[in-house]
């Protein structure tokens, strides 16, 4: 699911040529507000997965919290995206950072608070990790 159209071009170009046309359904959507059983026929998912995506979407809490109640009450939610390369060299670390602010990419700082406020909210587990230097973090409820 994708917002913009363009993407959503070049995902239907790729699932395509990968002969998966059959198996992946693709939908034009807000994730912080999107109804799964108009756009895929279902009322919930047993995995929901947010890759690289809230750092770019400016309500992002609400896009968490929107994949958090698609997610079924067994299911799993998988979270990786840009953290703030803490660390990393200064001149790298704001290197990088700019490149990203030139594609309106902002790493999301208070992620794992998020995700562990979600998590309780539902009575769930959770676990959040910064990984290589905190280029990325990675989170889960379960």
């Amino acid at each position: 699911m994708d917002i913009s159209e363009a993407m959503l071009m070049t995902a239907r170009a790729k699932v395509a040529t990968a002969g998966l046309a059959d198996r992946i359904t693709l939908a034009q959507g807000d994730a912080a507000a999107f109804d799964p059983l108009s756009l895929f026929g279902v009322a919930s998912f047993d995995r929901v997965m947010l890759s690289y995506t809230l750092s770019m979407i400016p309500p992002w809490q609400a896009a968490l919290t929107q994949a958090m109640a698609v997610t079924d009450a067994t299911g799993r939610l998988a979270v990786v995206d840009f953290g703030e390369q803490s660390g990393w060299p200064a001149v790298w670390r704001n290197a990088f950072l700019g490149w990203l602010r030139h594609f309106e990419v902002t790493p999301r700082a208070d992620l794992a608070s998020e995700v562990a406020r979600i998590a309780h909210a539902q009575g769930r587990s959770h676990e959040t990790q910064q990984l290589w230097r905190d280029y990325a973090r990675i989170a889960w409820v379960a």
